[in-house]
Parts: structure tokens; C-alpha cells; sequence
């Protein structure tokens, strides 16, 4: 009996794929993987981050996107649910490929994909200087920082203020979760 081996396809085999496609994709390296929608939660959560970006870098440099807007790492191409970059883009642009803070809000279907495949890839791209995993269920967050190429984590929670002086910005990370209802504490999610 045969089987045929599929070989994976490159980066720009996939975003002109992409392009004629309806829903988004991304592409893990080696095929396409389709995005799903996310929860009441998530959205709240990555609108107000995004928001709050938004307001926080006025007038600099930098520049806060997502969750529409593709960003090229370690040869895969991901949605971010938000990205902050500081490089020129133009108008037409539909691919980054420097972000300097990349944010996903986590969920339970992409948990793994969350911690351990993007944080390589984004360990792996040069210009990828902070990774936040935000949690869905709770006030808290676990941050990837890149210091003199050495990347360390730490978690704050509550009222503690998400500091990013790469980019010249700082949001209170209890603001990101204004008005979203989380469950009660030590509940366990289904």
C-alpha cells in the first residue's frame, strides 16, 4: 500500500492562498491551519487591550494592530490578537514581519499552541523583544521578555501595571479587564 506524502508549502505559496480565501488562516510551516472565532471574553479582553495600546502609544513611534492583521515569525504566519510594531508599514501592507510585543488572549482550544509552538516562534524572531499571554479567566498574565538575548518570565496579576519601555508604554493590566465578567475564583472551567 502507498501513501502519499504531503510536502509543506512555503510562506508566499500560502498568503496568495490566503488572499482568495473568505475565512483567516494561518500557516504553522507546513500547512494551513483555520482560525476559529473566540468568546464574549476574549473579544472584550483583546478589544480593550488593543484599546488601551492604541491610547498608550499615541504620538510615538509604535504602532498597536490585530487581531486582522498577519505577522511573519520563524517562518510561520500567525493572528496575533495584538501586536505592536515600529517599523514604517504602507497602506496596503497585510504582513508585519517585525512585531516588537506580540499579546494572545488564551483559550482553551489554543492553550498549546499558545505556550509552547508560538512562544518558539516568537523566541525565534529577532525582533520579538516581549510575548504577554493574557488569561481569559483571570486578571493575569505571563510575560516572555528578551533581555541581552536572554528570555525570562514572570506572571503579574490584579492591579499590576504591564510595563513595555521597548515600545515607550505601559497599561494597567487591570484595565484590560474592565467590564468582563470572570468566573469566581477557584471555579473550574469546563
Amino acid at each position: 500500500m502507498s501513501h502519499a506524502v504531503r510536502q509543506p508549502i512555503t510562506v508566499e505559496v500560502f498568503l496568495a492562498w490566503e488572499e482568495r480565501q473568505e475565512l483567516r488562516w494561518e500557516f504553522n510551516g507546513f500547512e494551513p491551519v483555520a482560525m476559529t472565532g473566540g468568546t464574549n471574553a476574549h473579544e472584550a479582553i483583546g478589544m480593550r487591550l488593543r484599546t488601551l495600546l492604541d491610547m498608550a502609544l499615541l504620538g510615538k513611534r509604535c504602532a498597536v494592530r490585530g487581531p486582522t492583521m498577519k505577522i511573519e515569525v520563524a517562518g510561520r504566519i500567525r493572528y496575533p490578537d495584538a501586536f505592536i510594531f515600529c517599523s514604517a508599514a504602507r497602506r496596503e501592507q497585510t504582513v508585519i514581519s517585525d512585531p516588537v510585543v506580540v499579546f494572545e488572549v488564551l483559550s482553551p482550544s489554543t492553550s498549546h499552541i499558545d505556550r509552547i509552538e508560538k512562544l518558539r516562534e516568537y523566541q525565534a524572531t529577532a525582533s520579538i523583544q516581549r510575548y504577554v499571554i493574557l488569561e481569559q479567566d483571570a486578571v493575569a498574565a505571563t510575560i516572555y521578555l528578551k533581555q541581552n538575548g536572554i528570555w525570562t518570565v514572570a506572571v503579574i496579576t490584579g492591579d499590576a501595571l504591564l510595563e513595555m519601555p521597548e515600545v515607550e508604554a505601559a497599561v494597567a493590566l487591570s484595565a484590560i479587564y474592565a467590564d468582563v465578567e470572570l468566573p469566581p475564583a477557584g471555579a473550574s472551567q469546563a
